[in-house]
C-alpha cells in the first residue's frame, strides 16, 4: 500500500508550481518512500544525495521496462508514451549491459566533444536569429519564442533532418510537449515522427551525409552495426531527450535569473565580458537549483534491496528525484539559494553512472549561449507585468514553464557583436 498519505503537498494541487517543500518534508522525514503517482504507477522515490547518487549507479536496478512486475494496464504508463506502439523501445533510456553498452559504444562514436564543439557555430547563429524575430519588439514570450524553437532547429540540424521537413518536427514536438495520454498527441506525434525517421533513414543509407543519422548508420564495432530499428529509437530519444531537456533549462533558469536579480546582474556582466568561467558555472548552477528534469527515468528492481533503509521488493519501480537530491542541505551549503559562482557542485541534473546523459556537452552549449546571447542582446529583459502568475507545465519526469512572458526596451537592444 502506498504512502502518499504521510507526504504533505506531494502531487496536491500547486505541487508542480513549487515541489521543493514537499521534497524538503520527504528528505527530512521518508527518503525512500512509496507512493501512488499521479498516473496510478505505485513506486518508491528516492530524494536523499547519496541515495540518489548510489541508485542511480546500482546494477541491480534495471531500465528495462519488461522487469515492472505490473498489470498490462499498468506496464504502459512507465515509459514516453507512444514509444511501445511505435516500435521505438531499443534505445539507451531503456536497456541495461551488455546491449546498453553496445548501443552507446556505437552512438558515441557519432556524438563526440569534437562534433559538439563544431556545432557551437550553428547554435549561435540559431540563438541569434530567434532574438532577432523579437529584438525590435519590445516583449516575447521567451518559452514559444526561444527556448523551444532553438533546441529543435538545433538537434534538427545535427540529426541532418533537412530544412523543408524542420517544421514538421517543431509541430510533431509541440504535441509531444503539450498534450499528455497515449490516446492523445503524444501517441499520433510519436507515431509520425516514427515513420519520418524510417524514410529518412532509408534516404541516408542511400545518400549519407555529415549528419549524425548518417554517422548512426556508419557507426560500428567489431563487425556490429545499429539496426534501422535500433538507428531509429535513437535518433528519436535524442530528439526527445535533447529537446525538452533544453526547452527546460532555458526556460527555468531564464526564470530563476529573473527572480534574483543580484545573479542576473553578475550574468550580465560575465556575458558582456565574455567571461566562459562564469558561464560555465551558471548553467551548472541553475541545473541545480531548477533543472530541467525532476526525476531522473524510470528504474526497476531485478532483486530484492535495500535501498535507504527501505526494503524494495524485485519489480518495484524505483524513481529517483533529482530535484530533491540537488537541494539537499546534507550535500549543498544553502542549497536553496541561487548562486552562480558555486563552485562545489556535483550536482545529479544530467544522471549519474553509466547511463549518465550523452547529449549533454550539446545541452550545455546551448545554454551558455542562449543566455549569454539573451543577456548581452536585451540588457534590461524582466519578466512582463507585476507579477505574472506563470502555468508550469507538469509531466512526471520533466517540469518546465509553458510560457514566460518577458518585456525589454527596443531601444536598448544592442548591435550583435
Amino acid at each position: 500500500m502506498a504512502e502518499h498519505d504521510a507526504a504533505p503537498g506531494l502531487f496536491a494541487p500547486g505541487f508542480v508550481a513549487d515541489p521543493y517543500p514537499a521534497y524538503a518534508w520527504l528528505r527530512e522525514n521518508a527518503p525512500v518512500h512509496r507512493a501512488t503517482l499521479p498516473s496510478g504507477v505505485d513506486a518508491w522515490l528516492v530524494t536523499r544525495y547519496p541515495d540518489a547518487r548510489a541508485a542511480l549507479a546500482d546494477p541491480r536496478l534495471s531500465k528495462n521496462p519488461t522487469r515492472h512486475q505490473a498489470d498490462e494496464h499498468a506496464s504502459g504508463r512507465v515509459g514516453i508514451p507512444g514509444e511501445r506502439g511505435a516500435g521505438l523501445m531499443t534505445h539507451l533510456l531503456n536497456i541495461d549491459p551488455p546491449d546498453h553498452t553496445r548501443l552507446r559504444r556505437l552512438v558515441s562514436k557519432a556524438f563526440t566533444p569534437r562534433g559538439v564543439a563544431a556545432f557551437e557555430p550553428r547554435v549561435r547563429e540559431l540563438t541569434e536569429r530567434l532574438v532577432d524575430g523579437f529584438a525590435a519588439r519590445g516583449s516575447a514570450d521567451l518559452i514559444d519564442e526561444f527556448a523551444f524553437p532553438l533546441p529543435i532547429y538545433a538537434i534538427c540540424d545535427l540529426l541532418g533532418v533537412p530544412a523543408e521537413d524542420q517544421d514538421d518536427f517543431r509541430s510533431w514536438a509541440g504535441m509531444m510537449l503539450h498534450t499528455t495520454g497515449k490516446r492523445g498527441g503524444v501517441g499520433r506525434a510519436v507515431k509520425r515522427m516514427r515513420g519520418y525517421l524510417a524514410e529518412l533513414i532509408g534516404r541516408k543509407r542511400q545518400e549519407p551525409g555529415d549528419d549524425l543519422i548518417s554517422a548512426l548508420i556508419r557507426a560500428s564495432d567489431h563487425g556490429e552495426q545499429l539496426t534501422e530499428e535500433e538507428a531509429a529509437a535513437m535518433a528519436f530519444i535524442l530528439l526527445f531527450a535533447g529537446f525538452e531537456t533544453t526547452v527546460n533549462l532555458i526556460g527555468n533558469g531564464m526564470y530563476a535569473l529573473l527572480r534574483h536579480p543580484d545573479q542576473l546582474a553578475l550574468l550580465r556582466r560575465a556575458s558582456v565580458e565574455g567571461d566562459e568561467r562564469l558561464l560555465a558555472t551558471a548553467v551548472e548552477e541553475l541545473l541545480r537549483y531548477d533543472g530541467p528534469v525532476e526525476l531522473a527515468t524510470w528504474r526497476f528492481a531485478t532483486e530484492p534491496l535495500v535501498l535507504g533503509g527501505r526494503r524494495i521488493a524485485a519489480g518495484e519501480p524505483v524513481l529517483v528525484v533529482l530535484a530533491a537530491a540537488d537541494r539537499d542541505p546534507a550535500r549543498f551549503a544553502d542549497p536553496d539559494a541561487l548562486d552562480l559562482t558555486r563552485s562545489d557542485n556535483p550536482h545529479l541534473g544530467y544522471g549519474h553512472g553509466i547511463h549518465y546523459c550523452l547529449g549533454a556537452p550539446l545541452a550545455r552549449s546551448e545554454g551558455r549561449t542562449a543566455l549569454s546571447v539573451l543577456l548581452r542582446r536585451l540588457p534590461d529583459l524582466r519578466l512582463a507585468g507585476e507579477a505574472p502568475e506563470l502555468r508550469w507545465r507538469g509531466g512526471l519526469i520533466m517540469r518546465g514553464l509553458r510560457s514566460l512572458p518577458v518585456e525589454f526596451t527596443p531601444e536598448r537592444v544592442t548591435e550583435r557583436q
